[in-house]
């Protein structure tokens, strides 16, 4: 046997996406690299660790054991290196953090900082859709999540980070008039939804309830990207973080429309299980957070509060 470090990895990628393709994306690696690589470990065992019928790839009973062997390999590697830093007095370990999709333009300059401090902590960042993000907290799967409407059905501490705002937003030039926008406007043109369990489509919902808006026409997508391309298009309007839309204001392609009624107000919050044992990883980025958190947003978020007035 003369596996590398880097075979096992890959293989293990291979296991837990069950498509080669997936795991190269995952590892940043073109697929023909992953195959050449895959083909190469296993090579180095009488018996097959995966099966190709048709285009799929399947793992048989054999490959999985030795993929949780190859999964321990690198969790002891990586436990050596968390020892030799924190022998040097450095902070060192995992960090897992799940996200909403629209958090994606939040997190990062809250971690920026604190990773940039301690070379030794690994992030591990999941952005995904609201439902995946409570199952994986509630789970014990991450350290924190980042969600804009907290969960009521699990026992969470949490930290405020900052505002969520959501506008009624529209293509600029759309000549809109704002005074009738929630009723004729938007019969004309659909009203596009994030997916069902979407925080965003959750308060947008609300919205239109206590507003008593009849919706005729209506459009959902699975991503805040989705919609932005959409409204862009000149396909409809929707309700979006302000959040995710800095660019397109800035450049007047899309633009807020002003309603009574709005901007919905959530905020951003970190959240973790009440009873969490947290790393020192964990309890030191918490600590950064509590700390950092005006500077932060006042160094990353301040172009929002023209809009808020």
């Amino acid at each position: 046997m003369n596996y590398t470090l880097n075979q096992l990895r890959i293989f293990v990628a291979v296991v837990r996406a069950r498509s080669v393709t997936k795991a190269s994306e995952e590892l940043h690696l073109s697929q023909p690299a992953v195959s050449i690589q895959l083909r190469n470990f296993e090579a180095q065992f009488d018996i097959p660790l995966t099966e190709v019928v048709g285009r799929k790839i399947y793992i048989t009973d054999f490959g999985r054991e030795i993929a949780a062997a190859a999964e321990s390999i690198i969790e002891q590697v990586h436990a050596i290196n968390y020892k030799t830093l924190a022998y040097k007095g450095q902070l060192a370990g995992k960090l897992k953090i799940s996200v909403v999709s629209t958090g994606k333009y939040v997190m990062p300059f809250f971690l920026s900082e604190f990773l940039s401090q301690h070379a030794g902590i690994e992030l591990i960042m999941d952005v995904t859709n609201k439902s995946s993000v409570l199952e994986s907290l509630e789970n014990n799967e991450v350290d924190f999540a980042l969600v804009s409407i907290l969960p009521t059905t699990i026992n969470i501490d949490w930290l405020e980070l900052l505002p969520n705002r959501l506008f009624l937003v529209g293509k600029t030039g759309q000549n809109v008039n704002t005074k009738n926008v929630v009723n004729e406007q938007l019969q004309i043109y659909p009203l596009i939804f994030r997916e069902k369990g979407s925080g965003t489509r959750l308060a947008m919902e609300r919205f239109i309830s206590e507003q008593n808006i009849t919706v005729f026409k209506k459009m959902e997508l699975t991503s805040n990207e989705a919609v932005k391309q959409a409204i862009l298009a000149g396909l409809g309007y929707s309700i979006m973080p302000l959040i995710g839309i800095r660019n397109e204001l800035s450049n007047r392609q899309l633009e807020i429309i002003d309603v009574q009624g709005l901007p919905i107000q959530t905020t951003w919050s970190l959240v973790w299980l009440k009873e969490k044992k947290q790393s020192q990883a964990s309890l030191s980025f918490l600590e950064f957070v509590t700390s950092r958190k005006s500077a932060i947003i006042e160094q990353n978020f301040s172009w929002c509060e023209p809009y808020e007035k």
